[in-house]
């Protein structure tokens, strides 16, 4: 099949930014480190441009933006250009007994090029953060943003294209249903990194797995709450209203639903009103805390849901604004849409259990979630929720937080994704650990070499 003119360029693209990468000066340590000041530089000096461009496209305040955007993703170039030297350097290991007195070593080797795909909810920190652990391990690298945040999209082109030579860094952009498959199909990357729906991660892992390409996918899921009877609820209340309505509800790590035991429910739903009240008044759509939906898909798909639950708090919209008021709901089906989709919006539902196994049967109905978190006083029963529930990453006593600490691995399993980022499991992803021993020459036993008969004896004392 003839290639469109277009679809040579972006090859033709590609194809130089192999040859760039394979002239070895992207791997010194100290061109890894001078591209990550460079870009902290930018993030820098576009600052207040990027501040204007969420608030267009998510209406994102600065200091939500300064949380969850700019400032999360330059504390995470401070602190890989702080621990860099260290992460470069090879690291030694022990030798077995067989091999002594061999001396054997990890050496860290960057994968090439690779492609990362960001999604619109936090369109700077998810797509640059990766890039971060891809520039410290010695890469080159492509990013395709989303095609639904293009205010933010103008920005993050002038930072990347101001700082970056094309052949090291591409920033390309387009409707991900055409780009991506042209990208994947003409040219083989050493990694990919997507994060988004597990709809398109499906699809990213299929086209792939056609050329054995490794990828990282962090996807969402349905992330449960818990809130045992001996749950601090004034507290309780305040850490999962401000995470759950963070970015109008549009956060994978959101609490998707509320499991909370049936002697704390009344008090739970008041204070959880009281929050929201606290938080974003009495008209959350006037509100300088509070956001929008991103897109009039989005926000159709999830009014809908406020029809498959009762409401106890909210429930207003305004289509023209894309707003959805915090909602809080009950007495939804463990079969309705709301149940089984990702929310990934200001919709709360609140369901009452009296028993760990009821509450474990419902979040069995959707395995493997992203996030999980319980709130308790109680040791043995955090012990016993941490140690009975399979999914990626929590909290206890807090919702969401743990992805802002970069000293923790940040992923999913399962349909919730796979592999970790976030500071050194970032340059982790992005590199390869290449096996190396060095035996020396002055000591070469004839026991190493046939004939091996009679010498069982000794391999069994060797070898154990």
């Amino acid at each position: 099949m003839q290639l469109t003119i277009m679809e040579t360029n972006i090859i033709n693209q590609l194809q130089a930014m192999r040859t760039y990468f394979d002239s070895g000066i992207t791997k010194t340590f100290d061109f890894r480190k001078q591209q990550l000041k460079a870009l902290k530089a930018s993030i820098e000096a576009y600052e207040q441009e990027m501040y204007d461009a969420l608030y267009t496209d998510l209406k994102k305040s600065k200091e939500e933006c300064w949380v969850t955007e700019n400032g999360f993703l330059i504390a995470e170039i401070n602190n890989t250009i702080r621990h860099l030297k260290a992460w470069v350097e090879p690291e030694n290991t022990p030798t077995n007994l067989l091999n002594l007195p061999s001396s054997s070593f990890v050496m860290q080797e960057p994968l090439g090029v690779v492609l990362i795909i960001g999604p619109w909810n936090y369109p700077l920190q998810l797509l640059l953060t990766p890039l971060v652990g891809a520039i410290a391990a010695g890469n080159c690298a492509v990013l395709k943003p989303s095609e639904f945040t293009p205010a933010t999209n103008v920005v993050m082109k002038k930072i990347i294209e101001s700082t970056f030579n094309k052949k090291y860094v591409f920033f390309i952009e387009g409707d991900g249903a055409s780009v991506v498959p042209q990208l994947m199909n003409g040219f083989t990357f050493d990694h990919v990194f997507y994060t988004g729906s597990t709809a398109v991660g499906k699809l990213i892992y299929k086209m792939a797995a056609e050329k054995l390409i490794p990828v990282t996918l962090e996807l969402g899921g349905k992330s449960p709450c818990v809130v045992e009877s001996d749950a601090n609820i004034k507290v309780a209340a305040k850490r999962i209203v401000v995470t759950k309505f963070s970015n109008c509800g549009q956060m994978c790590v959101a609490p998707d639903y509320i499991l909370v035991h049936e002697l704390k429910k009344d008090e739970l739903v008041k204070a959880l009103k009281k929050c929201i009240r606290d938080f974003f008044g009495d008209d959350a759509s006037q509100s300088d805390n509070y956001g929008k939906m991103i897109n009039e898909k989005q926000f159709a798909r999830v009014v809908n849901y406020l029809k498959e639950g009762d409401i106890l708090y909210g429930g207003k919209f305004n289509s023209e604004k894309l707003f959805i008021e915090p909602t809080l709901v009950e007495n939804v089906s463990l079969d309705s849409s709301i149940m089984k989709d990702e929310i990934f919006g200001p919709i709360l539902p609140i369901i009452s259990f009296t028993s760990f196994d009821e509450a474990k049967k419902i979040i069995q109905l959707n395995k493997n979630p992203l996030a999980f978190y319980v709130f308790t006083s109680s040791s043995s029963k955090e012990k016993k929720w941490l140690g009975s529930v399979a999914f990626g990453g929590g909290c206890v006593n807090n919702t969401s937080w743990h992805l802002t600490n970069h000293h923790l691995p940040f992923g999913g399993r399962g349909f919730s994704g796979s592999g970790q980022y976030h500071g050194k499991y970032s340059f982790d992803t992005f590199s390869h650990k290449k096996a190396i021993m060095k035996t020396p020459t002055w000591f070469d036993p004839a026991v190493k070499y046939p004939p091996f008969k009679g010498k069982l004896r000794l391999f069994k004392m060797i070898i154990r």
